[in-house]
């Protein structure tokens, strides 16, 4: 049915970016924690040099999911947007700061005002995953409903805390393992060493919130739970375990190419398993797809928008994200700029 291909057309848009997004959260994730000026310099360095070429292009996949949650699941949106404004906002908000801290702390001559842009960059990486992994944990346990009102335990009950911390760490993974391919790229072998010790402890982290998420959703998202340990979703999680422990012998061995496919791969089947793990609901255990799903013309033209945008918006997109990865993207030094201006032919009024 049409409504059951927009769902997973909005799963994949949310598995996205979870991937894209969540690699520029994770680098952010490791600015804050990165230590003080002299001691965080050399890692700060080569986070902004990584995330400048494309960390406003990654927000395009949360556009893609808010038009076809509104779009296609009006219901859906609804819902989610009145039980859970406030983390919604919050999260709103440090997308703001987020990008303005980033955009403005590296032309600031002020040491001061550097830090402050920083900090709101770094403090605003760390906030909008979790409370958008809140979102969704809150969403897993069933306390959200058609027609409910907006409270405090509908997001910051013991499930989506721990969605939230998973989302964190997941976003931390991802950036160190793209770190570690950067600073590779960059013939840096200590950032190299920095972010991979990193990336491992993250996987760690990832690893002990996750064994205790079963005992937590087993009463508080059992539906959710059930979906995960059994069937298909949790075939799907085998598979992100594999890619997961590839991800870690990957970057052993320094073949960090591959390790960002398998570590990327690894978090897009978590968010693929979830999913699977909730059918045929999109609000367990209230809101089906069905019910939820706006009428069919909508939906066709829908999915007809969303063929045109891939055909057009996909290919700049690859195309950008293999010259990021490649390193063809990088910004012109002070040597460079000055170099093209003392070989640049007078113009004949000089």
């Amino acid at each position: 049915m049409i409504q059951d291909v927009v769902a997973w057309v909005l799963l994949a848009a949310v598995a996205a970016y979870a991937c894209a997004g969540g690699t520029d959260y994770g680098a952010g994730f490791w600015d804050l924690f990165a230590g003080g000026a002299e001691r965080g310099r050399r890692p700060r360095w080569l986070i902004d040099h990584a995330m400048e070429p494309v960390w406003e292009t990654n927000n395009v996949w949360l556009i893609f999911v808010l038009v076809f949650m509104w779009t296609g699941f009006p219901v859906l949106f609804q819902t989610v947007f009145t039980a859970m404004w406030l983390p919604l906002a919050l999260a709103a908000v440090g997308l703001v700061l987020r990008g303005a801290g980033f955009a403005l702390r590296k032309p600031m001559t002020r040491l001061s005002r550097r830090r402050i842009y920083g900090a709101a960059f770094a403090v605003s990486s760390l906030l909008v995953p979790f409370f958008l992994g809140a979102v969704v944990g809150g969403l897993a346990t069933g306390r959200v409903t058609p027609g409910t009102k907006a409270s405090a335990d509908a997001w910051s009950n013991g499930t989506s805390v721990l969605a939230g911390l998973l989302t964190v760490a997941a976003t931390a993974f991802l950036g160190a393992v793209f770190l570690t391919a950067d600073a590779r790229r960059f013939d840096a072998p200590d950032l190299v060493r920095y972010f991979r010790l990193r990336a491992w402890c993250s996987l760690a982290a990832l690893a002990v919130l996750a064994v205790a998420g079963l005992a937590v959703t087993r009463h508080d998202a059992r539906y959710v739970h059930d979906g995960l340990t059994g069937g298909a979703g949790l075939a799907v999680v085998l598979a992100a375990v594999v890619c997961a422990v590839a991800t870690a012998a990957l970057l052993y061995r320094t073949a960090t190419g591959w390790a960002r496919i398998t570590a990327v791969a690894g978090v897009a089947l978590v968010v693929i398993a979830w999913g699977l793990a909730q059918r045929p609901y999109l609000i367990p255990t209230s809101l089906t797809v069905d019910q939820a799903a706006g009428a069919p013309t909508t939906l066709r033209w829908l999915l007809l928008v969303t063929v045109i945008a891939i055909v057009l918006v996909g290919p700049p997109l690859v195309l950008l994200y293999r010259l990021d990865t490649s390193g063809a993207l990088q910004p012109l030094a002070e040597n460079d700029l000055r170099s093209t201006s003392a070989n640049r032919d007078p113009g004949p009024d000089r």
